[in-house]
């Protein structure tokens, strides 16, 4: 009999260390949104309607995130070999794309945004743990940033029709090899963080 009052006190001790360990593996998300390269050098290699439908779901993401008081995150690519130098009309981002001077932004000459940028550091200055990206190229910088993005130790998502690329077939496949998730989803999951 004490036997068995001992086997169930350590399952009850198991079980309490258990439900402990579970909730301090919790970590509360603390999101922002990066906007990438959408630039007027770059946006002539895409189809006007691709340019349209992106854009404008890049618009509902940074009226989304700052519904939520979340920040978006402007990230420009600078390249010479692409006439893209700050000051030069190629430079800045399509007029139709609804950003705020007051978006924090970064310049990088790189694929990745974290790339010999201060990314990590504005990221972390914020106590951001998660990214959501959109821009362009879906292939290239959007695609290179989102998987550096784990070596920075930061979980990132890619959001479903607010990416570009040279051919919307890659886009579409990006999208699907990586689960992009739409606004209806990413909305959820700002609100139940919060509670």
């Amino acid at each position: 009999m004490k036997r068995v009052f001992t086997i169930l006190a350590l399952v009850i001790l198991f079980q309490g260390l258990s439900a402990q360990s579970e909730k301090s593996d919790k970590i509360l998300m603390k999101p922002a949104l990066l906007v990438i390269d959408v630039q007027k050098a770059f946006l002539p290699m895409m189809s006007q309607q691709d340019q349209d439908k992106a854009i404008e779901m890049m618009n509902w993401s940074m009226w989304l995130f700052r519904k939520h008081g979340l920040p978006v995150i402007r990230v420009y690519h600078k390249g010479e070999d692409y006439g893209v130098v700050p000051g030069t009309p190629g430079f800045e981002f399509s007029d139709s794309l609804k950003i705020e001077q007051t978006d924090p932004m970064v310049i990088k000459t790189y694929s990745s945004s974290f790339t010999k940028t201060e990314l990590d550091k504005l990221l972390k200055e914020k106590g951001i743990n998660t990214l959501f990206l959109c821009g362009l190229s879906s292939v290239g910088c959007v695609l290179a940033t989102y998987i550096d993005a784990e070596n920075y130790d930061y979980k990132a998502f890619l959001i479903e029709d607010a990416l570009l690329s040279h051919d919307a077939d890659y886009t579409n496949q990006i999208e699907k090899m990586f689960r992009a998730l739409d606004l209806e989803a990413i909305d959820y999951m700002l609100k139940i963080r919060m509670e």
